[in-house]
């Protein structure tokens, strides 16, 4: 099955179970319910069999590759056995890499750091600022938002055949937008890079928990994804894929754990040799728990059948979209139009809304967390409403009041421990707010729509 095919055709699967599920929060309106999160994109809610697993692991913690003790070489076992898992996970080609790191971020500013120094980088605008922002020492195009699958790899030829003069390029391109949930085209981006002798960089944030990731079916040079999207509760990522450019530069961080060998010079120096496994990028005593909680989700999302799951995220897509299209006033934004296959990532704007005055009181009168802003993709959010993407933009409440419009938009995220009542609310709760208002009054305080206790019920 094509990883950007929905599996329709599979029986749908019931939520996984995920922390939190069970936590009440209280509503200005009076009482309590339980809490919808419905921002899986920023961060999912971790997967009970990751924390479980973490959970069991923990008393047995030690440090990795430096200790003799028993403790010690059974987390050494533990983080190499996840790596293993990792590359499992994504497919990876038999002389790939896998590097942990914190973050999609780190990832993508640890390849930023070992490219060729007259590397030129082709990302289009409608990348996540972790795609967009790290190339700071590189030749950077920056292409226009494609307004089609097609669009998206003509583009890319034609930057490609146009590069003057003709040395090492790296294409960096999202897997599934973290404003839209639209998928890109990946495997012909990946085609169209390397005929033109470039690479290919793939941000998976988005796409990894969503749909089977696999190297060497999409023919991408690396990988990049984070754990905290990935349904894992502490802060590690992975970047993933080719070696030659990872074994050939200095490492990202210099330290212990990235040296074979050091040994002072007689002028008072120091000579280093450096490791070339992954290695040599993961200096310091690395991040063991957060390395487990990765590999474990990556069995639990693999042992739970990705078909399913897609199938029932598909249900929940149809269901928002269906929705939110029977109401006038809101407007989903979209790049690739309404019948491209998609995550549940579905961003919008509310004729007549300031959108964080409309996220607050999702939250504060139904329960329902959802993200309003430019989503850390400010170039794309302008484009998509219709501003000019060179604006300079700023995330949280603008100075308007609630209710006043503005160019800030309204996110809805879902994934695998989303049950079906959470996004039946939201819709509800849009359909509520568009035809009736808000019941409480809110102000702006500190750079957030907050209600007013104060001022009480409109």
């Amino acid at each position: 099955m094509s990883v950007f095919t929905a599996a329709a055709d599979q029986s749908l699967c019931a939520p996984l179970p995920v922390l939190g599920k069970d936590v009440t929060v209280p509503l200005v309106t009076g009482g309590e319910v339980a809490y919808a999160a419905l921002d899986y994109a920023a961060s999912a809610p971790a997967l009970q069999r990751v924390w479980d697993d973490v959970a069991a692991y923990a008393p047995y913690y030690g440090s990795v590759h430096r200790g003799a003790g028993y403790l010690s070489q059974l987390s050494t076992d533990l983080f190499e056995n996840s790596r293993a898992t990792v590359a499992e996970f994504l497919g990876c080609r038999a002389d790939d890499q896998v590097v942990f790191t914190r973050s999609t971020t780190d990832s993508l500013n640890l390849l930023a750091a070992v490219v060729p120094a007259d590397c030129q980088v082709f990302v289009y605008e409608t990348e996540h600022h972790a795609s967009l922002l790290p190339w700071r020492d590189a030749r950077v195009t920056c292409l226009n938002a494609p307004r089609t699958p097609a669009q998206a790899v003509e583009t890319l030829e034609r930057a490609l055949a146009d590069r003057e003069p003709y040395g090492p390029a790296l294409v960096c391109v999202t897997g599934a937008s973290n404003v839209t949930g639209e998928l890109w085209p990946v495997k012909e981006l990946a085609a169209a890079a390397h005929a033109h002798g470039a690479r290919i960089v793939l941000d998976a944030a988005q796409l990894a928990p969503h749909h089977p990731v696999d190297i060497a079916e999409l023919d991408v040079d690396w990988v990049a994804f984070s754990g905290h999207k990935l349904y894992a509760p502490f802060g590690s990522g992975v970047l993933a894929g080719r070696a030659d450019w990872l074994q050939q530069a200095e490492p990202y961080l210099a330290g212990g754990g990235a040296s074979r060998k050091v040994a002072r010079r007689a002028d008072g120096g120091v000579d280093v040799e450096w490791h070339s496994t992954a290695a040599r990028h993961e200096a310091g005593s690395p991040n063991v728990i957060g390395v487990y909680s990765i590999a474990s989700a990556c069995k639990a999302l693999t042992e739970a059948g990705f078909d399913g799951l897609v199938a029932r995220e598909q249900h929940l897509v149809s269901t928002v979209r269906a929705g939110l299209a029977g109401i006038p006033e809101v407007k989903v934004l979209s790049l690739f139009g309404d019948d491209a296959p998609r995550v549940g990532v579905i961003s919008f704007v509310v004729e007549g809304w300031n959108s964080s005055h409309f996220a607050a009181a999702l939250s504060a009168e139904y329960g329902i967390g959802v993200r309003d802003g430019l989503f850390c993709a400010h170039p794309l959010v302008r484009t998509l409403l219709g501003s000019d993407p060179q604006e300079v933009g700023e995330c949280g409440a603008p100075e308007a009041g609630p209710g006043e419009g503005s160019l800030n938009a309204i996110r809805v995220s879902f994934g695998a421990g989303t049950p079906d009542e959470h996004i039946e609310r939201f819709v509800r709760a849009v359909k509520e707010l568009v035809s009736k208002g808000a019941r409480w009054k809110y102000r702006t305080e500190d750079g957030r729509c907050v209600p007013d206790r104060g001022a009480g019920q409109r």
